[in-house]
């Protein structure tokens, strides 16, 4: 037995046997065609589907920017002209109001103008319709106390003054005594 034993360790497989590492060439060649075939295949159909895919991203992504430019460019005009706008419209209300102000004097001005030139209208008519019933009462008093002095100075003199040359010489020189000594003459 213990030959045996010795020969079938002089025969063992694995002194001879190649590297399990290292595969067998035929292993090579094949998974050298099969690599070459689908390379082939990745570059003619998967490669520039995937290149195009690329390129339209790039180009919306350009794209994109290149509007979202220009729309930040227009919003930027908009906004100055909406603040030139607004600026234009504050000048004018300012215009306006600074208008209406004057105009608003003007018409205080023009209406006290108005109202001066009323009051100073009615003092006139006031004055002339009171110099009109003082008229009015003067002569109204003179008939009355010349028709007074008739009565005493009969009563005084005892004799009848009917005749009116008289009766207007004796009121005239009794009204021009009145008359001086209501003066301080």
């Amino acid at each position: 037995m213990t030959n045996h034993f010795i020969l079938a360790a002089e025969e063992l497989p694995l002194e001879d046997s190649p590297n399990p590492l290292i595969p067998a060439s035929y292993d090579i060649v094949w998974s050298l065609v099969c690599f070459i075939i689908i390379f082939v295949l990745f570059w003619k159909f998967v490669l520039p589907t995937f290149k195009r895919v690329l390129a339209e991203r790039e180009e919306q992504i350009e794209g994109g920017i290149q509007r979202a430019e220009a729309a930040q460019e227009e919003a930027k005009a908009a906004l100055e002209k909406y603040n030139s706008q607004l600026a234009e419209a504050r000048t004018e209300a300012s215009q306006i109001r600074d208008d209406a102000r004057a105009q608003g004097q003007k018409i205080i001005a023009e209406a006290n103008t108005k109202a001066e030139a009323e009051v100073k209208r009615k003092a006139a008519d006031g004055e002339k319709a009171l110099l009109a019933q003082r008229d009015a009462v003067v002569s109204d008093l003179r008939k009355d106390l010349g028709a007074a002095s008739i009565n005493l100075a009969e009563q005084l003199l005892g004799e009848d003054l009917a005749d009116s040359t008289k009766k207007s010489g004796t009121i005239d020189s009794f009204l021009a005594g009145l008359d001086s000594v209501g003066s301080g003459k």
